[in-house]
Formats: structure tokens, C-alpha cells, sequence
């Protein structure tokens, strides 16, 4: 009991919050990042583009990232984005280890499994490491933006959120492109394909996100009036 107070107290001391929302939110966000890696094996055919399906569902965790740094501050997005870090690299071991075990007799999916759920380690490698430096640099843009905007008392749509969550997209998504074609595919594909699928992905689910900048506006309303705190910046 005495253990249990002591933390108890140091989680109060330290203005650690977790509320019911904020572990949605995360909930939704490490889905989102473990649902499109498994995507990712995907093409699809974009008219005269190909992306990969991944693509449809990953720009979501960057919604939710800009949500998170606007009404919980960037300490708090931080955590999540290495709670999503942690989660895709937990379900990737195991899967692994389920495809390392043994069939039974009767089970004939083995090469089909080992097809969708067992990517080269290169690739696994070059995505855990974009997605990292990306979402961080996504958070952290959006974080001194805001800090800007509040010290000088600007107003307009460059010290708004509008432009906060596009511009840090804009840079967020670039650094992931910037960092996962190369390490991924240096040496496989043309250095003019890697340099063509950089700009791509990056414009694509930047424009994604100017989409549903709507959408990404209310919620984040609807966010502030149901938390009934204000949070340190």
C-alpha cells in the first residue's frame, strides 16, 4: 500500500494525466501505424501513380499527432509516437515468431503468410526509423509553431492551427520520405525512381491531410470541450 501511495504521489507531483480521451486517441493512433505497415505490401494503382494501401491509413496518424500536440502538448505526443514505435515493433516480432513456429499437418498457408507478414528486415528497418524521425519532427514543428504563435499574439492563417498542421505534415512526411526510399531501396531501384517516389508520398499524404483539415479542425474543437484541463505547451 505504502508503494502504491508513493506512486501515486510522484504521478501527481509530476502532473501526469491520462485521461479516458487521450488514451483513445492513442489507442487509435497505434492501430492506425500497425494497420498500414501491414498495408504497405500492397500496390495500388493511383491512375497514373502507384502508391501503397498503406498509404490510405498511415496519413491518419499524423492527424491524430497534430490533434495531440495542439491540445496535449508535445511531451504527451512524444510518448505516444514511441508508444506507436514500440507497438509496431512488438507486432512485428511476433509475427514473426508465429511464422519461426511449426505448422500443423493440415495447415497450408505457410508461404502465403511468409509473403504478407514477413517483409525484408531492410525495409522493416528503413520504415521503424522514417516513421520515428517523421512523427517527431511533425510533432516538434507544430510545437514551436504554436509557441510562436502565442508569444508574439500573431493571428492569420500562418499562426493558425490550419497552417500549423499542414506545415508540420509538409516537413513530418518529407523527413519519413527523405529517410525510408533511400535506406530501403538504395541500390534496387534507380536513383531517379527513389528521388520521383520521395516527392510523391510526401505531396500525396500532405494533400491527404489538406483534405481533412476540416474534419481534423472539429475534432480537435470537440477534443478541448471535452477535456477539462488546459494543457502545458
Amino acid at each position: 500500500m505504502t508503494r502504491l501511495n508513493s506512486s501515486s504521489e510522484s504521478i501527481r507531483k509530476n502532473n501526469i494525466t491520462l485521461s479516458p480521451l487521450f488514451l483513445l486517441l492513442t489507442v487509435i493512433f497505434c492501430t492506425c501505424l500497425i494497420v498500414s505497415n501491414i498495408m504497405e505490401i500492397k500496390t495500388v494503382a493511383l491512375g497514373p501513380l502507384t502508391i501503397t494501401a498503406g498509404m490510405i491509413v498511415f496519413p491518419v496518424s499524423y492527424i491524430i499527432n497534430d490533434c495531440l500536440v495542439e491540445v496535449y502538448g508535445f511531451g504527451k505526443a512524444r510518448l505516444v509516437i514511441w508508444l506507436g514505435f514500440m507497438a509496431n515493433l512488438i507486432v512485428s516480432l511476433l509475427l514473426q515468431i508465429g511464422i519461426w513456429l511449426p505448422g500443423a499437418e493440415s495447415w497450408t498457408g505457410q508461404d502465403a503468410m511468409i509473403t504478407i507478414f514477413s517483409p525484408v528486415p531492410r525495409i522493416l528497418a528503413a520504415s521503424f526509423i522514417a516513421f520515428l524521425c517523421g512523427s517527431l519532427a511533425n510533432a516538434y514543428v507544430m510545437h514551436r509553431m504554436r509557441i510562436t504563435a502565442d508569444s508574439d499574439n500573431s493571428t492569420g492563417f500562418r499562426h493558425s492551427f490550419s497552417a500549423r498542421a499542414i506545415i508540420s505534415t509538409l516537413w513530418g512526411e518529407s523527413i519519413d520520405s527523405a529517410i525510408f526510399f533511400p535506406l530501403a531501396f538504395a541500390g534496387i531501384l534507380p536513383w531517379s525512381v527513389i528521388l520521383t517516389l520521395m516527392v510523391t508520398q510526401a505531396l500525396l499524404k500532405t494533400l491527404y491531410e489538406l483534405i481533412v483539415l476540416p474534419v481534423t479542425v472539429k475534432i480537435v474543437k470537440l477534443i478541448r470541450r471535452a477535456e477539462t484541463f488546459t494543457p502545458a505547451i
